[in-house]
C-alpha cells in the first residue's frame, strides 16, 4: 500500500511522551491478548496510558462495525477513560444528526430499547445489528453520559457532492464547513480501498467521487466532535477505523478545525504470523485474540453486483442461482425502492437486504427500459 508512512504531527509529537509510558519489559516480541502497544511495538502500561490519554481534548476509538469484540473493547476503554474524566461526551458515527432527540431521550431514561431503535431509525440509517452497540448505549445511559449523533443522512451527503458546498445553505448542512483537502497519503489510502470495491464507473472520476464523499463524511464527524468540546470535557468518538488510521481522515479534519490534541486508539486482532501494526497507524493499539469471537448471523444475500445511478441503484450483474435470479432481476435494471424504502445509493439497498430474515418477501420497484416494474424477492426459509 502506498503512502503508509506517518505524516501526522500528533503521532510524531507523541513519540517522546509515549516513551514515558513504556513498561520495563518493552520489546518487539509477538503481541499477546490484553496488551497495549504503540505502533513501534513497544508495550504500554494501561494505568499510565489512560491517565495520559484522558487529558486529551478528543479520543477516537476505531472499530470494524461487525466485530462484537471491538465493541466490547470500546466499552472497557470508555469505562477506563470515564474513571479519569467523568465529564465525557460520546460521539457516534452510527447515527445522523436527525437522530439527536432519540439519543437525548435514551440517555435520560425516557424510552426503552425498542422505542429508541424505532425513533432513531437505527436499522435504516445504520443497518448493523443494534445488539453490537447496545452495551455501549447502556453504558452511556447508566452513567448519563451525553451521546452525540455526528453523521449525516446519505441524501445530504449526495446533495453536497452533486451541488457543491456553497449551493447547500449552511443551516441545511448543519453549518458544517468544507473539508480540508485530502493529503496525498490519504488519497493513496482511499485509492487502495476503491480498488477493492469497484463500482463500474470510470476509474478516475469514480475515485474522485469516492474521495469527495469520504471527505464530507470525515468533516461532518470531525465537526460534530469539535462542537461537543468544552473546557474540562473529554470527547470520545466511535467510528470505523478507516476514518482514523494514519491520522488521515477525522484526525486530519479535527486539526483543520483547531483540535490539535486528538488521540487514536484501535483494536488490533493478533496476526498468526506475529505481524504487528504498521508504524503510525494509531497512537496505541489493544491486542485482541482471534478465533473464538462472537459473530452475529451473516445477513442474507440478494445476489447482485450494484453501482450508483442517477435514478437509484443499477444492477450490474446477477449471480446464478441467487435470490435476484429467481426474482427476475436483470443487468441494467435500476432498483428505486426496496420494502418501501427509497434506494438512492447502494448502501440503501444493502441496509434493507441486511434486515431480511429467512423466508421474508422483499418488494422491489425497478426501472427497466423506462418501465416501472414491481417484483417480489423471496429469501429461502431455513430448512429443518
Amino acid at each position: 500500500m502506498k503512502g503508509l508512512s506517518c505524516r501526522r504531527p500528533a503521532v510524531l509529537c507523541a513519540t517522546l511522551l509515549l516513551a514515558t509510558l513504556l513498561s520495563a519489559t518493552a520489546g518487539a516480541d509477538c503481541i499477546t491478548p490484553g496488551e497495549w502497544r504503540d505502533t513501534s511495538g513497544q508495550r504500554l502500561t494501561a494505568d499510565h496510558l489512560f491517565e495520559d490519554f484522558a487529558q486529551a481534548d478528543v479520543v477516537l476509538l476505531g472499530e470494524r462495525h461487525d466485530r462484537m469484540e471491538h465493541h466490547r473493547w470500546q466499552v472497557h476503554t470508555l469505562a477506563a477513560l470515564h474513571a479519569h474524566r467523568p465529564d465525557m461526551v460520546i460521539g457516534l458515527e452510527m447515527l445522523p444528526r436527525e437522530a439527536q432527540p432519540a439519543l437525548d431521550s435514551w440517555v435520560a431514561g425516557e424510552v426503552e430499547e425498542s422505542a429508541f431503535l424505532e425513533q432513531s431509525d437505527w436499522e435504516r440509517v445504520w443497518g448493523f445489528d443494534a445488539r453490537l452497540y447496545l452495551p455501549i448505549l447502556h453504558f452511556a445511559r447508566m452513567h448519563r453520559i451525553p451521546l452525540r449523533a455526528i453523521n449525516l443522512e446519505r441524501p445530504l451527503i449526495g446533495r453536497i457532492m452533486s451541488e457543491g458546498w456553497e449551493a447547500v445553505p449552511p443551516e441545511e448542512r448543519y453549518h458544517i464547513s468544507p473539508p480540508a483537502p485530502a493529503s496525498e497519503g490519504y488519497r493513496d489510502y482511499l485509492g487502495d480501498v476503491f480498488e477493492d470495491h469497484p463500482t463500474g464507473a470510470d476509474h478516475d472520476s469514480g475515485l474522485d467521487r469516492f474521495v469527495s464523499g469520504q471527505l464530507i463524511w470525515d468533516r461532518a464527524m470531525a465537526a460534530g466532535l469539535a462542537e461537543a468540546t468544552a473546557p474540562g470535557r473529554l470527547v470520545v468518538g466511535l467510528m470505523g477505523q478507516g476514518h482514523l488510521e494514519y491520522g488521515y481522515g477525522v484526525p486530519h479534519q479535527l486539526r483543520d478545525l483547531g483540535i490539535t490534541d486528538a488521540r487514536v486508539l484501535l483494536p488490533w486482532e493478533i496476526d498468526p504470523a506475529c505481524k504487528g501494526p504498521e508504524p503510525g497507524v494509531a497512537d496505541a493499539v489493544f491486542a485482541l485474540a482471534g478465533g473464538d469471537r462472537y459473530e452475529l448471523p451473516r445477513p442474507l444475500l440478494l445476489g447482485v453486483r450494484i453501482a450508483d445511478d442517477p435514478a437509484g441503484v443499477r444492477v450490474q450483474s446477477v449471480m446464478q442461482d441467487s435470490v435476484a435470479a429467481s426474482t427476475g432481476l436483470k443487468a441494467d435494471d435500476v432498483i428505486t425502492s426496496a420494502s418501501g424504502v427509497e434506494t438512492q445509493v447502494p448502501g440503501d439497498l444493502q441496509a434493507v437486504v441486511r434486515r431480511q430474515q429467512p423466508g421474508n418477501v422483499m418488494p422491489l420497484t425497478i426501472l427497466r427500459d423506462d418501465d416501472e416494474i414491481e417484483l417480489l424477492a423471496r429469501f429461502p426459509a431455513i430448512e429443518d
